[in-house]
């Protein structure tokens, strides 16, 4: 009787060691899912507020329909700190860096959850992996998310 409580208790602790891993596992993946879903909401924002710069005259600090010169000092309405280019911002869900031309313009997102640890020394940053990069084409009336 005491070997099969002791077996009992063995399988037991096994069986919530491996329910343990696999809740840390599904917990850190849908946190990163969340991030990347936050990332893509602020590059969503940035393409919105992107789209009224180019609409706006140049005499009320617009585009006057064009894209041209355009850099995250220009655009207002999203909560995010201008890097040292200003053509690269960052917050906490990730980074975003925006390629002005002409009538359109191509926004790259990096999701905070692609750092590599340790990457943490500059305001702004890149994924280790660059298929982790979210990169979208706006234009004046539509926004397409190649990834």
């Amino acid at each position: 009787m005491g070997q099969q409580q002791l077996l009992l208790i063995i399988l037991v602790t096994i069986i919530v060691g491996i329910a343990t891993v696999v809740a840390i596992n599904t917990f850190s993946s849908a946190a990163d899912s969340a991030n990347v879903d936050a990332a893509r909401q602020d590059g969503l924002s940035i393409a919105a507020a992107a789209q009224q710069y180019y609409m706006k005259p140049t005499a009320l600090g617009g585009g006057n329909h064009t894209f041209d010169n355009m850099d995250f000092t220009k655009i207002s309405g999203v909560a995010i700190k201008t890097a040292s280019t200003k053509t690269q911002a960052y917050n906490d869900n990730g980074s975003y860096k925006i390629a002005p031309n002409g009538s359109q313009f191509t926004l790259t997102v990096y999701p905070s959850s692609c750092y590599a640890s340790g990457n943490t020394t500059t305001d702004y940053h890149t994924c280790d992996n660059s298929s982790d990069a979210l990169t979208a084409t706006v234009r004046a009336n539509s926004i397409s998310w190649s990834n």
